[in-house]
Order: C-alpha cells, then structure tokens, then sequence
C-alpha cells in the first residue's frame, strides 16, 4: 500500500492535475472574494442611493 502511494506521488502526469485543481481553487477564491466585496459595496451604494430619493 505504501509503495503503491509513493509510486503515485512520484507520478509527473498526476502532479499536473494537482496543479491545475489548485490554480482552479484559488482562482475560484479570488472570484469568490471579489463577488462578496463588490456586493457589499453595491448594497451600500443602493441603500445610499434609496436614501437621497426620500
């Protein structure tokens, strides 16, 4: 079982899929980021803006 993991581990085709799925989580984080702060900027915004009509 030991052999059998480091075996994979020592695999270069595999390692270029752990790379890919960790470019792919951190991009996604990045969005995820992004998306939270721009939303609550735009809810400030909006809420101000609703504010100044009455």
């Amino acid at each position: 079982m030991f052999n059998a993991f480091t075996s994979m581990l020592r695999d270069d085709e595999g390692a270029t899929l752990v790379e890919y799925a960790l470019i792919v989580s951190l991009i996604a984080a990045v969005c995820i980021v992004a998306v939270k702060l721009v939303g609550t900027n735009a809810s400030a915004s909006l809420t101000n803006a609703a504010g100044n009509i009455k």
